[in-house]
């Protein structure tokens, strides 16, 4: 869907390519700019559009020009249909959080926060230290620096009652962000065909990471408090899964954070059953309400398998994270880390713990709290005044992310299109749920760039929400 004065020019420059020769330069943006009584970013938005449809190709510092008619057979690819053959899971897709945009769109749809929310002088400084260390030329332990290891650990028993003994530096493994730990954790504690619950809705990674491993997702409610123990009971009578992933603090989308009671709760459903708990506590640099309460810090028998990234809050260039797991669980978790990947790059490992060491880092976290508060505050205001249809039923204490509920019979799909010709980059929700969508759901982050465009977005979805729905 295109805006009228977009429309225009497209049609426009569809009759005049129709009549040139090949090779002929497209009249230059301030011509069209006076022609059609557009601005140049509108003049941008048609182009782009012409060269999707490969009526015309723009060369850098030269112009623009029309696009011969390609004569030469269509490329055939049928061949590796056989010598792939089936897939024995049906692998999702990329994630509409990992698409490029425009440099003019107003970005809602990534999965992390703009640059200017992260400590970008702490990892620059730290970058150039470790450069200079043995780590940039020797090799790592399997499991991570101690040093680092210690430091997840630390973080961990900072949060533990007196009566638990808090998880041991040896507990901790160092990942290349904790995609990787689901993808470990699912293969070696689960396995192949074996029953995994989750929360729905759920972070598509581990939906993705749990077809890979041919893991079977069985769906429970989330709910606005969090999954109900009493739920979560009756899927573990009905399957015998031996695991259940969960986001706890800050869900990813909803933005739920469980009560002390919800969790405590749930953490005894999961003893009792003799099963694991994945934690995924993603978002524990991310608090702006409330303050993170993981379930591990709870755990006195190894029922918690515990992730937690720095990705979002240091740097996504940065990509380390940490699991936490006792016993045998850690062994075999470990070994399928060895196998895929051998070790984390000391050098970036070196730089992360450099970073999270520096006194500026607690400076950085407490900084963040009012940065996000103000973001989310000001996208939920735009969203009321210009998409009350987007509706918003939980505001998040912590996060990303907003998760707005859009009018029975609304397509996500159709309304996330609808918005990016307009401009705006959305994620349509569909694809956090395991199972069939429960309604018609908008993710909407609200930590990325140009926050001063919130209002135009939102009416943009406003718009969007009306003609689709």
């Amino acid at each position: 869907m295109q805006n009228d004065s977009t429309g225009r020019i497209v049609a426009g420059l569809r009759a005049w390519v129709a009549t040139a020769p090949p090779g002929a330069r497209v009249p230059p943006g301030r011509a069209l700019t006076a022609e059609y009584g557009a601005s140049p970013v509108t003049v941008q938005r048609a182009m782009r559009v012409l060269a999707a449809e490969g009526l015309v190709e723009s060369r850098p510092g030269v112009g623009t020009f029309v696009l011969a008619p390609r004569a030469a057979r269509p490329v055939d690819l049928g061949w590796q249909t056989a010598a792939l053959g089936a897939q024995p899971v049906r692998v999702p897709a990329l994630s509409s959080t990992q698409r490029g945009a425009a440099p003019d769109a107003v970005a809602l749809h990534s999965g992390y926060p703009a640059a200017d929310l992260l400590p970008e002088r702490l990892v620059r400084a730290a970058l150039v230290r470790a450069a200079r260390t043995a780590a940039a030329t020797t090799r790592a332990p399997a499991a991570g620096l101690p040093e680092l290891q210690q430091w997840f650990a630390t973080e961990l028993a900072g949060a533990a009652p007196p009566d638990v003994v808090p998880p041991s530096p040896r507990d901790v493994l160092v990942l290349s962000g904790s995609q990787s730990g689901l993808s470990s954790i699912f293969r070696a504690v689960v396995g192949p065909g074996q029953p995994l619950l989750v929360e729905s809705p759920t972070y598509w990674g581990a939906v993705l990471a749990a077809a890979q491993a041919g893991v079977t997702l069985v769906p429970v409610p989330a709910g606005s408090a969090g999954p109900d123990p009493a739920d979560l009971d009756r899927a573990f009578e009905r399957t015998g899964a031996r695991a259940f992933y969960a986001q706890p603090t800050y869900a990813n989308p909803t933005g739920v954070q469980w009560s002390a009671e919800r969790g405590r709760a749930i953490l005894d459903v999961v003893q009792a059953r003799g099963a694991f708990l994945v934690e995924d506590d993603w978002a524990h640099d991310l608090a702006i309400d409330t303050d993170p309460r993981p379930l591990a810090a709870h755990d006195r028998d190894g029922h918690v398998i515990y992730l937690r990234s720095l990705t979002k809050s240091v740097s996504p260039a940065l990509r380390v994270a940490a699991l936490v797991a006792r016993g045998p669980a850690r062994d075999r978790i470990l070994a399928d880390r060895a196998a895929e990947s051998m070790y984390v790059s000391g050098l970036l490992q070196a730089a992360a713990l450099d970073v999270v060491a520096q006194p500026a880092w607690r400076t950085h976290l407490r900084h963040l709290r009012p940065a996000l508060r103000t973001r989310r505050d000001a996208l939920l205001h735009a969203l009321r005044e210009r998409a009350p249809a987007a509706h918003v039923d939980r505001v998040p204490a912590g996060g990303l992310n907003l998760w707005a509920r859009l009018p029975d019979g609304a397509d996500p799909a159709r309304v996330a299109l609808a918005c990016e010709a307009r401009g705006v980059v959305v994620a349509p929700g569909d694809e956090w749920f395991p199972a069939e969508p429960a309604g018609p759901y908008l993710r909407l982050n609200f930590s990325g760039p140009d926050p001063d465009r919130f209002d135009e977005a939102a009416r943009v979805i406003g718009q969007a929400v009306e003609a689709i729905g």
